[in-house]
């Protein structure tokens, strides 16, 4: 699981001042900054416009919710040995609601999100993209060069340019979607990624079959 310190609430801000000042001092100016958009703390934000993004049955007998991060190279591993298995076998049998939530440890991570989220549609297809590609888009971490990369994932995606520049330009949907992870997280419990939660249970990173001896216990119970 990865380790890092989640961006929630005043930590959020704490972790962006101490370890995140080069994002901010060279990212791309026309794309939201974490600090610029993590609501205060006790702040309300309108979640209500974000997307849950699913796969499988809406009445499959078991849900697994996937915490994740574009940017962390756990997940990254997570959906190239054991997403493609955990789909064929379970969420495309109807066996298995999948749910996944997006967590951002930095700016990258959201601009991606906001790529993937730009035509809900095309979500999972563009997140296999992210995940399959992730060190490429990352790079040597320049902001220019990722912001980059990650629209012409975009357009590989059927995406057209001025849609995705609009998507990534607003820093409403960016604040919701920074809210809305907050909350999830503080709810949940999520401190790194992947984390799963299969019926409500919490568990951690785990490879193809651990995952199946579990689902498979929750489809006998």
């Amino acid at each position: 699981m990865d380790r890092r310190t989640l961006l929630m609430g005043g930590a959020a801000a704490a972790v962006v001042a101490a370890g995140g000042l080069w994002l901010n001092s060279t990212r791309t100016p026309a794309l939201p900054s974490i600090a610029t958009v993590t609501p205060a703390s006790g702040d309300a934000t309108d979640t209500s416009g974000i997307v849950e993004m699913t796969l499988g049955a809406e009445d499959a007998p078991v849900t697994l919710t996937e915490y994740a991060s574009f940017t962390c190279p756990h997940c990254a591993n997570f959906h190239g040995a054991v997403f493609k298995d955990l789909k064929r076998d379970y969420i495309d049998t109807g066996k298995v609601k999948f749910v996944y939530r997006d967590v951002y440890f930095d700016q990258f991570g959201l601009w991606a999100a906001m790529i993937a989220r730009c035509e809900p549609t095309r979500f999972f297809g563009i997140s296999d993209m992210l995940y399959d590609q992730q060190k490429q888009w990352i790079g040597d971490g320049n902001p220019a060069g990722i912001a980059e990369r990650l629209r012409k994932i975009g357009r590989i995606a059927g995406l057209e340019s001025e849609q995705m520049e609009a998507c990534l330009a607003d820093e409403d949907q960016a604040r919701a979607l920074v809210g809305w992870f907050q909350k999830n997280a503080t709810e949940d419990d999520v401190t790194g990624t992947p984390t799963l939660f299969i019926n409500g249970e919490k568990h951690s990173n785990m490879n193809y079959n651990d995952l199946k001896a579990l689902l498979d216990a929750a489809l006998e119970s």
